[in-house]
């Protein structure tokens, strides 16, 4: 994985975390998004864990440009400062998660590993309470026709792609072979134009497919 924060202590601190793990290992650090940006796409890490705040290029900024690249890198946000507009600008570019810098080691070795396995390391409700407080202070977007189009089946497996569910939780629930939620979450992605489960969740938030704070559909 690939560190980009400008604190080079906290670099230090992080690797030490991450190369005693067995499975897990730095491959370079960053100081700046400028650098965060060039590494990644010379050294094709799985996940980089991004600081927000840093000279040059700032961490969302260098967020959205890793992920416009093909085989993009699964990408941690991790900050000082929890502010809801950071949460839902990074989590709108397609971070895979966001956690504050005074997370436990264990928390955070965890979440490199949850995200470098697909899924996404924020909790369902937190998510939900951010693009609300941040729809709520900013607007919604316009209505897109793509939501519109969806059929019933596949709005319900976003509302609960939304909610947090994974693959075989949504199978249980629907009483779909896992297999048959797979190809449905895949002709989401591909319909809605959008990269992973991540920025599916945002969009169902974004769209009224699923309320925050209601496990129901809107």
């Amino acid at each position: 994985m690939l560190l980009a924060d400008d604190q080079a202590l906290v670099r230090d601190g992080f690797r030490a975390i991450i190369d005693r793990e067995a499975d897990l290992s730095v491959v370079a650090e960053a100081c700046d998004g400028v650098e965060a940006v060039e590494l990644s796409r010379r050294l094709r890490p799985e996940v980089v864990l991004m600081d927000i705040r840093m000279p040059r290029l700032d961490g969302l900024t260098a967020t959205r440009r890793l992920l416009e690249q093909s085989q993009s890198p699964k990408v941690l946000v991790l900050t000082t400062f929890d502010r809801n507009d950071w949460v839902y600008e990074a989590l709108h570019a397609g971070a895979s998660g966001f956690l504050l810098k005074d997370v436990r080691a264990s928390q955070l070795t965890d979440a490199i590993r949850t995200v470098a396995a697909g899924e996404t390391m924020l909790a369902p409700s937190i998510t939900g309470r951010f693009i609300a407080d941040y729809l709520t202070r900013h607007g919604i977007p316009d209505p897109d026709p793509k939501a519109i189009a969806l059929s019933q089946r596949e709005r319900e497996v976003l509302r609960r792609i939304a909610l947090g569910e994974s693959n075989a939780e949504i199978a249980g629930q629907l009483y779909l072979g896992v297999s048959t939620v797979k190809t449905y979450v895949n002709r989401l992605l591909t319909k809605l134009d959008l990269r992973d489960r991540t920025q599916a969740a945002v969009f169902a938030y974004e769209h009224g497919i699923v309320i925050p704070g209601h496990a129901r559909e809107g």
